[in-house]
């Protein structure tokens, strides 16, 4: 009862539109539950240029955000919303509460109820060149990549993931599922560890890029590390 009663909640939108919004699926959320909320909403909305509705009216500054983002929604369309959010907090100097975080708000299939997935320091960077990457974080030769053992302590790494199931790393391109057996490798080799960066194409659907960040966090141990920039290209 609880699930329906905030499932009515989210398709709910003030000045007498009803409008319905698809949150992004995840399963075994490692959150569960946050209190002291207040909501932002970035609906899909195609009478609008860009595609997106942004309801704020009812955020609180000193209160933990749940900020529910449309599933069908690109990063093109959803990440600018989602930055005039964060600057909006980061930027207060009223009441600001410095223990307050942001949360994506997710369908947590697994129990049937909501999850979420914190996002208060991450730092999205958008318009990247991607053809760029390699040369500016002095990755190693082509020939290095393509031998795992290539890969020297701590380094870091670009995972640039191209659409929800395939991603490149190195001159390899993999499936999503192949993921932790690369990282296992690298970690086999780089004992002192490794450092992630992600990359994520424009276009990937909100649904994707929260499929995609579960995944990643899921593998993130003492011997990986995630960089709190993400880039956008």
């Amino acid at each position: 009862m609880r699930y329906i009663y905030l499932l009515i909640i989210l398709s709910l939108f003030s000045c007498n539109n009803e409008r319905t919004l698809l949150l992004p699926e995840i399963e075994n959320a490692d959150i569960t539950e946050v209190l002291d909320v207040s909501p932002a909403y970035i609906f899909y909305d195609e009478s609008q240029p860009d595609s997106t509705l942004l309801n704020r009216k009812n955020l609180i500054i000193t209160t933990n955000w749940l900020v529910n983002v449309d599933k069908r929604l690109t990063l093109q369309q959803a990440i600018p919303h989602i930055k005039f959010l964060q600057d909006k907090k980061r930027n207060a100097e009223m009441h600001k509460n410095e223990d307050a975080k942001n949360y994506f708000t997710c369908h947590d299939t697994s129990i049937g109820n909501l999850g979420f997935l914190e996002f208060t320091d991450v730092v999205f960077k958008e318009k990247i060149k991607i053809d760029t990457v390699y040369h500016k974080y002095n990755m190693p030769t082509e020939e290095n990549l393509k031998r795992i053992g290539g890969f020297h302590a701590s380094s870091t790494i670009p995972l640039i993931f191209k659409d929800g199931n395939h991603f490149k790393i190195g001159e390899q391109n993999l499936i999503i599922d192949e993921l932790k057996n690369e990282l296992d490798k690298l970690t086999e080799i780089n004992f002192i560890g490794i450092h992630l960066q992600l990359y994520f194409n424009k276009n990937l659907s909100f649904q994707d890029y929260i499929s995609i960040k579960r995944k990643v966090n899921s593998l993130t141990s003492d011997l990986i590390s995630m960089d709190f920039n993400e880039f956008i290209y």
